[in-house]
């Protein structure tokens, strides 16, 4: 294997798996708004806050964590703004405490907090214009949450980052490296000391927001109806429902605003929850050893980045359905599947959910996680048996690198008009 490659795989694995506290849409706007104000040196008299009808969307029905049950773009910002740690990145209002918060709703009562839809193709958008007195800041994000491509303040530029409008992972490593048998063969012979810290972190956070998603009231409660349910022996006390459980319970509590941090995946959350937590489930219940564990979450987590960098960072096809196809390889690898039968577990997922939309952050994420599950086990069992999806059948592609193309090209090109009648039916 080539040095490079590796080294390639370690730095998309930093930056795709990171800490965030709270669904990454609106917490990039909490970021966004406090490295704006730090620049601005004060508080602004007035906001202005330009965004692409993907963030709106993930925005407007999540719950924001820390901030006493706040929703919203404007609370988001106000957060921000008011009690933000700009270098704490995607952990920006993680020491917000009550009087901070008293002081985020006097600024709210003040209604200056202005937005309006920005107009293109780009899915993630934030550009933020705030100013008091004379002064003024402008800061530009695109493709990614911390993604900053732009900053100036009255009139000159500090920072003005070229930017390939047309591709999300410009600013990323490249992600062509990355095939479904680079990922199989890599996983079998990486040396586990090189990724055992990011995925010992990643056991530790998410497994800890599933148990207090299994213990609270969050949401719908999916995870916790699921687990009640096989305790009552009204569901089969298996694998396969515990780790549905275990994963919608995490969702559960992180979109009703829970203020534990999560390991995202491919930048959301939801996304690095579905990729880890049944994987650790399945270890669990089957006495794994950490050495395996690690290796199925390396699979879960490279094949979730992989299809989703073709997806897009934001698009109508929901990005649970990415990481349970990531969820299906690691299951047909840890069950000592060969490279044929993971290809065949990706394919019957995605030959079977691709049709999911995402209709924005909110408590029925946690449903879609679950569905997923549930699939994903069903696409492993079925590849153990070498049974598959055929070539021609629907989307399903000539081989396993074609099918994920042609989900590419359903997520970015065909469900653009679904993507702008959900943001329709969300806002009207």
């Amino acid at each position: 294997m080539e040095e490079n490659k590796i080294e390639k795989v370690l730095r998309i694995l930093e930056e795709e798996i990171i800490a965030a506290e709270g669904c990454t849409e609106p917490i990039a706007l909490s970021y966004v708004a406090a490295k704006a104000r730090k620049i601005l040196g004060k508080i602004p008299t007035k906001v202005n806050v330009f965004l692409s009808g993907n963030i709106i969307k993930n925005v407007k029905s999540v719950l924001i964590p820390s901030s006493n049950g706040m929703v919203g773009i404007e609370a988001a910002i106000a957060m921000g703004l008011i009690a933000g740690d700009d270098e704490k990145e995607l952990m920006v209002i993680s020491n917000v405490n009550q009087d901070d918060l008293v002081a985020v709703q006097n600024y709210l009562d003040k209604k200056i907090i202005k937005t309006s839809l920005e107009p293109g193709d780009i899915k993630l958008y934030i550009r933020l214009e705030i100013s008091e007195g004379s002064d003024e800041v402008v800061l530009e994000i695109k493709h990614t949450h911390t993604n900053i491509t732009k900053i100036t303040k009255n009139g000159k530029i500090l920072l003005e980052q070229v930017c390939n409008d047309g591709d999300f992972n410009s600013s990323l490593t490249d992600r062509k490296v990355l095939s479904v048998k680079f990922i199989y063969d890599l996983a079998k012979n990486i040396d586990i000391d090189l990724i055992r810290p990011i995925f010992k972190k990643v056991i530790t956070y998410n497994s800890a927001i599933a148990e207090e998603g299994l213990k609270g009231k969050y949401g719908v409660n999916i995870g916790k109806m699921i687990l009640d349910n096989i305790e009552k022996g009204i569901y089969g006390n298996d694998i396969r429902n515990k780790a549905a459980s275990y994963a919608s319970a995490g969702s559960d509590a992180r979109m009703s605003g829970c203020a534990l941090p999560v390991m995202t995946t491919s930048g959301s959350g939801n996304q690095g929850m579905t990729a880890s937590l049944p994987i650790i489930k399945f270890a669990a219940e089957k006495n794994l050893s950490e050495e395996e564990l690690i290796r199925g979450l390396f699979v879960s987590h490279l094949t979730t980045i992989h299809v989703k960098t073709n997806v897009g960072r934001l698009s109508a096809y929901c990005g649970a359905i990415c990481a349970a196809a990531g969820v299906a390889a690691s299951l047909t690898y840890l069950h000592g599947g060969s490279y044929e039968m993971v290809c065949d577990a990706i394919t019957n997922i995605l030959g079977n959910l691709s049709g999911v939309i995402c209709d924005g952050a909110k408590a029925s994420c946690a449903m879609k996680i679950s569905s997923g599950i549930y699939s994903a086990f069903d696409a492993t069992m079925l590849a153990l048996h070498k049974d598959v999806l055929k070539s021609g059948d629907g989307i399903i592609g000539v081989d396993i690198e074609e099918t994920i193309k042609n989900v590419g090209e359903l997520a970015q090109n065909g469900m653009k008009t679904t993507d702008t009648k959900i943001l329709e039916i969300m806002t009207k």
